[in-house]
């Protein structure tokens, strides 16, 4: 099933006329064929607003009872059950009453769109999350109901609902906003022009930012990688501690000084083990990201400083914003220079922002544990020949086995500075000052008493042991800090599957970005042979056309291999992509279970659709068959002789019921081949008097009157299903209006509507004076199964299954036409079809007007 089209009206304020369009588009879609329901819609009291709706299908509200107070809420369940193709559904940040079922409208919008209903709503640009703290500023009001800005931006179309301020504050004072007792004090307060036109700005800057969509896209299509400042756009470097909502925070205040732009916060998990991420301040902040109407990113690198950069480059950011260090000053001596000195340095033409926050300064006085340097490195072998020097010189006369502890001391020291070669250096180096200077005989290198060789060897050894065990256990500490890298990295693309709508194509781009690669194919097919493999979906520019061609390639199953380009990944990346690949098969076995979800709902609505036939025809085709089976066993007879007439009038019976039982058979068809999509119309050039002698073949003489004008130019149609359309409305009207003449009269464009879906039409109105269909439930009429008695007076009789007027609309739809239906003025019924005009000439033999509805199938 596919998704629903979310069309979002937006204005400024209130008063601008959201509802009045959503209304006004309701109407025309109706017109048009369309299947509208209004969910639910607030006049706030505006009579213009409550005219609207004259016309428009109203679902019955939801009332809810809370804290001895009614309420009235979206019916979603109703409207799940009614399934029309357009639901309007008015204010669209709305919160709904506890007991409502979600707490906010837009959830219940959300819940409709997955089920395939096209949703039109409205919103105000001060219910937008991001603007809150700016409307309020603007305005004095703080508005409590917001709805997340990411996901109005999801939506298929937002239209603007724009008035010039002036021409608002004009509506106000004339009491079409809110009522006259309330007109000056909004005025003087929320409505004065100074607010209007601020509110006017913040809404078309917001929508402008679709418009940068449509720049990145071209830059892409072109291969542009040069970065086009169009526009703001912040990246916020996340290091998973508390600071993080801080740098937020600030970064949407810059944002707030320009003319719009954009938010992105990105966190790196760190592989080195200098800080480690707090889960719960994370998940905050990606919260609060959300809410300023930025998006979330996770991307992995050895460097953050590099990762960061890389990021912020491939987005096309003008700057960024990033914490002071919270290391004490005195480490920088000894450790590599921090994030952000090397973000500051590399940024290039990118203006970085190092914020103080709270926290700078206040970490725990320790040296990084990760990759060594080189300037850790040559700091550790400086100090393997300065620090022995050093003690030997500070012990003085201090005894052998003193002086060889401190010595000793000082070698772990340089272990834990520059690692395992640099200890070596300085163990040989103590030994040698030791044996010169403190062993006797002193100032030569010779060793008198064997006690002081061995303690001499032995401190070596040690020392050496020593220097290997600190080395180690950093490795293991590098070692247990990357995977912890790994595991929140996976923590987090495991909570965005299990919490989110995200697609394979979402997925591919995630890994795209946290690898920072080119382009990421997924392949699937089977052998060992890879080149015969072939692309289920792709991200990136230029995908490659089979794995062998990628620079990376990772099994995630039989069936299933990825393929990155761009960089040649390391074995540690390489441990982590195929982590990646797991919850690649966790993703589609999901998708898997919702196309099957899908697929037992389709069935159940083919059952029920199927009970329908069964019902219908166990009635409507064991009737004609009775009277058929009736008149040929009388004809049988041969003891009864029937006279001519009598003769006649049975083969006449015989007849009439079986052109029932075609009829009938032939709706059930049709209607098979419409839900299966497997009419395919061949169009043509056909003029409506071409037509209209062979759908009338069958209708009693004297019943229909032609009324065509003459030389009407030709629409664009196929003859057998347009013969079958005008058919069966006309058998429909024929059926129900049986007092009645039916006139049949043709016109250009009649009823104001020139154009069908935005070309010249021509129409023909079908016209009877019977009892007639309440405006109410003309759609209903149109339904598969649905007789016209039941939906006039909810009566079961008639002959037939219901399925003449549901074949005839779905006909007319797939020649690019609308059938509708409407009052006849005085009473009864007239049927439109409107048909586009064909650009084309008429031919003679465009149709063969004597052939019969069954021939044309």
């Amino acid at each position: 099933m596919a998704r629903g089209i979310l069309r979002i009206f937006l204005g400024a304020a209130p008063g601008v006329g959201k509802t009045y369009s959503m209304l006004e588009e309701g109407h025309v879609q109706a017109a048009a064929g369309v299947d509208v329901v209004a969910g639910i819609v607030l006049d706030h009291g505006r009579e213009q607003t409550r005219a609207q709706l004259d016309g428009l299908e109203q679902l019955p509200i939801l009332k809810i009872s809370y804290r001895d107070t009614g309420f009235e809420e979206l019916d979603v369940a109703a409207l799940l059950a009614r399934r029309p193709t357009v639901a309007l559904v008015d204010e669209y940040a709305h919160s709904n009453i506890p007991g409502a079922g979600n707490a906010k409208r837009w959830q219940d919008v959300e819940e409709l769109l997955a089920a395939g209903i096209d949703v039109y709503s409205t919103v105000n640009v001060q219910h937008l999350a991001s603007l809150g703290d700016v409307v309020e500023s603007i305005t004095g009001v703080r508005q409590q109901e917001t709805v997340p800005d990411e996901v109005v931006r999801r939506a298929d179309q937002i239209e603007l609902v724009d008035i010039p301020p002036e021409l608002l504050r004009q509506r106000l004072g004339a009491g079409n906003v809110y009522a006259r007792d309330k007109v000056d004090a909004a005025l003087g307060n929320y409505f004065r022009l100074g607010n209007l036109t601020a509110l006017r700005e913040l809404a078309l800057l917001w929508l402008a930012d679709r418009v940068e969509e449509g720049v990145a896209r071209y830059r892409q299509t072109h291969g542009i990688e040069a970065s086009w400042p169009t526009r703001e756009r912040i990246v916020v470097g996340l290091t998973g501690g508390a600071e993080g909502e801080f740098l937020l925070r600030r970064a949407a205040r810059i944002l707030s000084r320009v003319s719009g732009g954009e938010l992105l916060a990105v966190h790196i998990p760190r592989s080195d083990g200098v800080a480690g991420d707090v889960p719960l301040a994370l998940e905050s902040q990606r919260q609060l990201v959300t809410d300023l109407g930025g998006t979330y990113h996770s991307v992995g690198g050895e460097d953050p400083a590099r990762a960061l950069l890389d990021f912020a480059r491939s987005v096309g950011a003008t700057q960024i914003v990033i914490g002071s260090s919270r290391r004490k000053p005195v480490l920088g001596i000894l450790a590599s220079p921090g994030v952000g000195a090397r973000v500051v340095r590399d940024a290039g033409d990118i203006d970085v922002h190092m914020v103080p926050h709270p926290l700078v300064g206040k970490s725990r006085p320790r040296l990084s544990r990760g990759e060594l340097n080189r300037k850790r490195v040559i700091a550790g072998f400086t100090l393997a020949v300065v620090l022995p020097v050093v003690v030997q010189l500070g012990t003085g006369e201090l005894s052998l086995q003193l002086t060889m502890l401190i010595q000793f001391a000082a070698t772990i020291a340089v272990a834990l500075v520059g690692g395992l070669w640099p200890a070596v250096v300085a163990a040989v180096w103590s030994s040698l000052l030791l044996n010169y200077y403190s062993a006797p005989p002193v100032g030569t290198l010779t060793i008198s008493d064997p006690e002081n060789f061995l303690a001499l060897l032995v401190f070596l050894l040690v020392a050496v042991a020593v220097a290997l065990a600190v080395d180690q256990s950093a490795r293991r500490s590098r070692e247990a800090a990357r995977a912890g890298a790994e595991a929140a990295t996976l923590s987090e693309l495991a909570r965005g599957i299990l919490a989110s709508q995200d697609t394979v194509q979402v997925f591919l781009e995630q890994v795209r970005e946290h690898f920072g690669m080119r382009t990421v194919a997924l392949f699937s097919g089977v052998g060992s042979d890879l080149s015969t493999w072939r692309p289920d979906a792709s991200v990136g520019e230029d995908p490659p056309e089979s794995p062998d061609k990628a620079d990376n390639v990772e099994e995630i199953s039989e069936r299933l291999v990825l393929g990155l380009s761009g960089r040649i990944l390391p074995a540690s990346d390489r441990r982590l992509l195929g982590a990646f690949g797991a919850h690649l098969i966790a993703l589609e076995q999901r998708e898997a279970l919702t196309v099957s979800t899908r697929q037992n709902q389709q069935l159940s609505q083919d059952n029920k659709i199927r009970t329908s036939v069964l019902r219908a025809v166990s009635h409507d085709l064991r009737t004609p068959l009775a009277g058929i089976k009736l008149a040929v066993s009388s004809l049988r007879q041969s003891e009864v002789h029937f006279d001519p007439e009598d003769e006649a009038e049975l083969l006449a019976t015989i007849e009439h019921y079986s052109d029932r039982m075609d009829a009938l058979v032939g709706n059930l068809l049709d209607m098979s081949r419409l839900s299966a999509d497997m009419v395919s119309p061949v169009m043509g050039p056909l003029t409506w008097a071409e037509i209209l002698p062979a759908a009338l073949h069958g209708v009693p003489a004297g019943r229909v009157r032609s009324e065509l004008p003459a030389n009407m130019p030709p629409v664009e149609a196929d003859p057998g299903l347009l013969e079958r359309v005008i058919a069966n409305v006309v058998e429909n009207a024929v059926k129900y209006a049986p007092g009645s003449d039916i006139t049949v009269v043709g016109s250009v464009g009649g009823s104001g509507s020139a154009t069908v879906n935005g070309h010249p039409a021509s129409e023909l109105r079908i016209v009877d004076h019977g009892k007639g269909v309440p405006a109410a439930n003309v759609m209903a009429m149109f339904r598969p199964f649905q007789r016209l008695d039941d939906v006039s007076y909810g009566a079961q009789g008639g002959t037939g299954v219901g399925l003449g007027l549901a074949v005839a609309k779905g006909f007319a739809e797939i020649m690019g036409g609308v059938l509708e239906a409407e009052e006849t003025p005085g009473g009864g019924l007239t049927m439109i079809v409107r048909l586009p005009l064909s650009t084309g000439a008429s031919t003679a033999d465009t149709i063969n007007p004597g052939r019969t509805k069954r021939e044309t199938q």
